[in-house]
């Protein structure tokens, strides 16, 4: 390849590298990443029973993951 060809992709790669660092520097500053009112939010209107109710699906979720572990775990292929 030609060194011109070489140093224009070189140059383009650090200015859309340097532009990336700058968008991350930008949100960082602005306050986009910052998602503590929604998770506060979140706590503060979820109600005892959906609460309960997440907590039972999580078990539910585990014991059919120990069940299909086992069931493999038994697994004879037929003869």
């Amino acid at each position: 390849m030609s060194d011109n060809i070489i140093i224009l992709m070189l140059g383009i790669s650090t200015f859309l590298g340097a532009l990336g660092l700058w968008a991350l520097l930008w949100g960082l500053k602005s306050g986009q990443f910052n998602d503590e009112k929604k998770f506060l939010d979140g706590v503060k209107y979820d109600s005892p029973e959906e609460l309960q109710d997440a907590i039972l699906m999580e078990q539910r979720k585990k014991e059919a993951l120990a069940r299909k572990k086992e069931k493999q775990k038994n697994y004879m292929p037929e003869d």
